[in-house]
């Protein structure tokens, strides 16, 4: 099994969310989270004043998939979450050594 972070653009999060559900993933976790990256944020204008905003709004996708879907679940999310503009975001992989379902107990796979 592996976990699978997704960092994107808030407005791609519907899009993201479509392409997984077509795959078949059933569950995921998603935060209103921060950064950035090489576009090092950039500058806006308020009430007449010039401001650095430094980390920029993103959403953050989590889920744990089996280890045979993870090339899917890749394409489907720079498909769906890919605009061609610097700050698309980034997909992080790691390895799930273990997953237990709370309610049941199921362990591994099964508790996906």
């Amino acid at each position: 099994m592996k976990k699978i972070e997704c960092i994107i653009k808030p407005f791609k999060l519907e899009e993201v969310k479509a392409a997984l559900a077509e795959l078949g993933i059933s569950g995921m976790t998603i935060s209103e989270v921060r950064g950035f990256g090489r576009q090092k944020g950039h500058t806006e204008l308020y009430r007449g004043s010039e401001y650095q905003v430094d980390f920029l709004p993103k959403v953050k996708v989590e889920l744990v998939v089996p280890s045979e879907q993870v090339e899917e679940v890749i394409r489907g999310v720079c498909e769906s979450g890919r605009t061609g503009q610097i700050g698309d975001g980034k997909i992080f992989i790691w390895d799930a050594v273990e997953t237990v379902r709370i309610r049941t107990g199921e362990r591994g796979p099964d508790a996906l």
